[in-house]
């Protein structure tokens, strides 16, 4: 098809750069040339960022983006700079923290105006065609950048500079961020009233009658699940457990998880996880089933274990590269309407299922009005026991039917149009699927996740390496670029410490020590025990950001607080340990107020309080203990395992006998070696 218009972006790989290419905006990439360009024409910067899975970036590009009048107002008054924020979010990051200053809240599309230094002054997120939701048209907002520039100047540079001060102010307070008394020790600081308030100010945001936090819209919040099943274990809280318990189901009941096809929409618009955002990101589900991973470890809760493995299905059908790897998103529209390939008709479903559609539909929800715009989402409102009993059914009858239901409904829904997918290959988010496949090889005892895990493994090495230790960020057709961020190097390193524990082999451990050596060269702040988000060899950011906050990833710093202290006991490197330790110290009076935006942070104080378990296996054939070692809950355990000698810290010196035997420490002292998993259970128990 011939099109009209093509700008610079049809040189690029990433699909949101791609699906603007054929914009009449004279779109540009963020480079050295277009701020020079900026320069030369004495015009302000338009940077709009987003990514493809956007709904409302999908829809500002329809009203505003392809109109042409507005492209040409754009054009002649404007340097207009597209970027995918998957592929830039240290360029993100920046630019949100300023709209989130001028305006108190942010988003995307994030809509940025800056000056030809680079220097942000004004912005918001999306702005209608015409008069609505109370904001100004886009035409309006042009108009209005385009006077300031040419009429008041000297207040547009006072404002970027005073905004960029701000800017640097928040993120010099947040890295600096110290604790009530940095002279007291470990101890001292880290005590059980202090995880006691960091769980009653978690559960203050409980939602007790649909599970999870808060309200809509609402995210899994996976980080604070985690943190109340580990509190409710270590402490033997029934109360912590059962909410984190109730809170996987009702994710997994919800619309917001894909029944059909498996996989995790990124959040539900409303209070009972009904009503999704169709959007489907890899890094949710990966993080999904890392928590699912912890749930059927306590619970052996056969619901959590398949919806774990119906996430990881997903991945492996919908979300994989053929050469490895795996994609970043699928879209929330199809056809240009959110959701459509998802939702139904109670009569597609009738003709399709015919005689099995009356039971399915009533365990589903399915009625002729629906329950989202004249259409279902399906989901679960029933309880299975009463469900069977009602209908005189057994399980494995029902289980047999609705597997025959939703795999021919799957086929139906195979044949619609759908949603794009976004199929860049990102390191941090691979790295976290990297992580859920280990953690699912433990929980289920399961070798094929393994073998999964180490595919991965060897794909990042071989796609991602510029050399040894200096990583890409992303990958696509071929072509890795854009130098790893910190969460790509805090993930990954956090994703070989796992692979070490299932499987054995201490070349993870390596790479994991010599990947955090280059961190603490290339990353490291000034004085400080905290992480900048980039590389100090990267050069074209106005300022480099210290990110700390748990959203929905977790913090680089917060998952290098963990892997620094593990990794200080595996190398006896006590370096990394007191490093580990003044993170945290630092981040306690943040996490004490605010413990769900800091869950990882939370968690690893929670860890650090109660004191890691030091967990060796060593001896010949130890293949069957270790999975049932792997098998346990022990979220505070440091784990190695050996077949022959080894000069590793922990390895050294244990006699490998030809019967396996597990090695327990805590706290500088160490308990007699047993082979009996009863054992071990009961002494890591806390």
């Amino acid at each position: 098809m011939q099109q009209q218009f093509t700008n610079d972006l049809i040189h690029e790989s990433s699909l949101y750069l791609l699906q603007h290419a054929h914009n009449p905006v004279n779109w540009h990439t963020w480079s050295e040339k277009s701020i020079q360009l900026a320069k030369d024409q004495d015009k302000p910067i338009l940077v709009s960022i987003g990514y493809a899975a956007c709904h409302w970036c999908h829809v500002m590009e329809r009203e505003s983006f392809e109109n042409i009048d507005i492209a040409n107002f754009m054009n002649e008054h404007f340097i207009n700079i597209k970027i995918d924020r998957e592929e830039r979010p240290d360029l993100d990051g920046i630019y949100m923290d300023a709209v989130q200053i001028l305006t108190g809240s942010g988003g995307w599309p994030l809509n940025v105006f800056l000056t030809s230094e680079g220097k942000p002054f004004f912005g918001g997120t999306y702005f209608p065609i015409e008069r609505k939701y109370n904001r100004p048209t886009w035409m309006d907002v042009l108009h209005f950048i385009k006077d300031a520039w040419v009429n008041k100047r000297n207040q547009v540079e006072q404002q970027a500079k005073d905004l960029l001060n701000h800017i640097e102010a928040v993120n010099h307070s947040l890295s600096k961020q110290a604790a009530t008394n940095n002279s007291l020790k470990d101890d001292e600081v880290f005590t059980k009233s202090f995880c006691e308030e960091l769980h009653k100010q978690m559960l203050k945001n409980a939602d007790y009658t649909n599970g999870g936090f808060g309200i809509a819209p609402k995210f899994p919040q996976t980080f604070s699940i985690e943190f109340l099943l580990t509190y409710g274990h270590i402490f033997d809280n029934k109360q912590s457990i059962q909410h984190a318990l109730f809170s996987l189901k009702s994710i997994l009941r919800g619309g917001i998880f894909d029944h059909l096809g498996g996989g995790i929409c990124r959040y539900s618009t409303d209070e009972k996880w009904l009503v999704p955002h169709f959007e489907k990101m890899l890094y949710d589900n990966a993080l999904l089933v890392i928590t699912l991973c912890a749930g059927y470890q306590i619970s052996k809760d056969e619901e959590l274990k398949i919806g774990a493995e119906k996430i990881l299905s997903f991945c492996e059908k919908e979300m994989s590269d053929s050469n490895g790897g795996y994609y970043a998103a699928i879209d929330a529209d199809s056809e240009g309407v959110e959701g459509k390939f998802y939702v139904w008709a109670l009569s597609e479903i009738e003709l399709i299922l015919r005689e099995d559609a009356p039971l399915f539909c009533e365990w589903y929800g399915v009625t002729t009005a629906g329950n989202w715009e004249g259409k279902n989402i399906l989901n679960i409102q029933n309880d299975r026991a009463d469900f069977l009993q009602k209908n005189n059914l057994t399980d494995e009858a029902f289980t047999k039917l609705l597997n025959d239901a939703e795999n021919r409904l799957l086929k139906e829904r195979d044949k619609k149009i759908r949603p794009a997918t976004d199929d860049k290959i990102l390191l941090g988010w691979n790295s976290l699927l990297l992580i859920a496949f280990c953690k699912a090889a433990g929980a289920f005892k399961n070798d094929e996740y393994t073998k999964k895990a180490i595919k991965l493994y060897d794909f990042i090495i071989e796609k991602f390496s510029s050399s040894e230790l200096n990583l890409f960020h992303s990958y696509k057709k071929g072509l890795a670029k854009q130098q790893a961020y910190l969460d790509d190097y805090a993930y990954f390193i956090q994703a070989c410490i796992y692979l070490q524990e299932i499987s054995g082999d201490m070349q993870y451990l390596l790479k994991a020590k010599s990947l955090t050596d280059y961190l603490n060269e290339y990353f490291r702040k000034e004085k400080s025990d905290f992480y900048y988000y980039t590389s100090e060899l990267q050069s074209d950011l106005i300022l480099r950001k210290v990110e700390v906050n748990d959203a929905a990833l977790p913090s680089g710093n917060s998952t290098m607080a963990f892997n620094l202290y593990y990794l200080s006991c595996v190398f006896d490197n006590p370096k990394w340990a007191v490093q580990s330790q003044n993170m945290l110290m630092r981040m306690m009076p943040l996490a004490e107020k605010h413990p769900n935006s800091f869950g990882c942070w939370s968690l690893q104080m929670l860890l650090e309080t109660t004191g890691y378990f030091q967990i060796v296996l060593a001896g010949k054939n130890n293949t069957a203990l270790k999975s049932e070692l792997l098998e346990l809950f022990i979220p505070n355990k440091i784990f190695q395992s050996a077949e022959s000698e080894s000069d590793f810290p922990l390895l050294e010196g244990k006699q490998i006998p030809e019967k396996s035997l597990i090695y327990v420490c805590k706290t500088s002292h160490c308990l007699i070696p047993s082979d009996n998993i009863k054992e071990v259970k009961i002494l890591t128990k806390n």
